[in-house]
């Protein structure tokens, strides 16, 4: 029986502890990823917004210049987080194997704020600011047949 209140005990230092590092942790965040894609940016726009658009998060599109930039905000209904994602597709130099194929970068950057400590804590340390920013990319990696090679902080 002891066993148990020394779990429970032990869990809820450990809840408090995370509370205490989450409120220490600054509210907003800026994050950024980069891929380079051996694609043009007509190519690449629509498998781009549309790996984007799959995600949970209620968005509403606040400007959108197809096929080089996108910008959406997460809806005000959502109150534990937000913020804006940036969606930039700029043409780049072909590849210097001299085939001329065409080639751009997708940068995706989110300007976001997480409410609760806990969640904060949560974001920054378990699941990361950058992980649904790397799997979009890596999915529009996937679609074209190319290694996601990720930059950015």
């Amino acid at each position: 029986m002891k066993w148990i209140a020394f779990l429970l005990l032990g869990l809820a230092a450990l809840v408090v502890v995370v509370a205490i590092i989450g409120s220490m942790l600054p509210r907003n965040h800026v994050a950024s990823r980069t891929m380079r894609v051996n694609r043009r940016p007509e190519d690449v726009w629509a498998a781009v917004t549309q790996a984007a658009g799959s995600s949970d998060v209620p968005v509403d599109v606040i400007e959108s210049r197809p096929p080089t930039r996108q910008v959406t905000r997460v809806k005000e209904t959502e109150k534990k987080f937000g913020g804006t994602w940036t969606i930039v597709i700029a043409p780049t130099q072909p590849p210097s194997t001299g085939s001329g194929q065409a080639a751009c970068t997708v940068t995706i950057t989110e300007d976001g704020w997480v409410a609760n400590p806990i969640f904060r804590f949560v974001s920054r340390f378990v699941i990361g600011h950058h992980a649904t920013m790397d799997g979009i990319l890596k999915r529009v990696a996937q679609a074209f047949d190319e290694e996601a090679v990720l930059t950015g902080e």
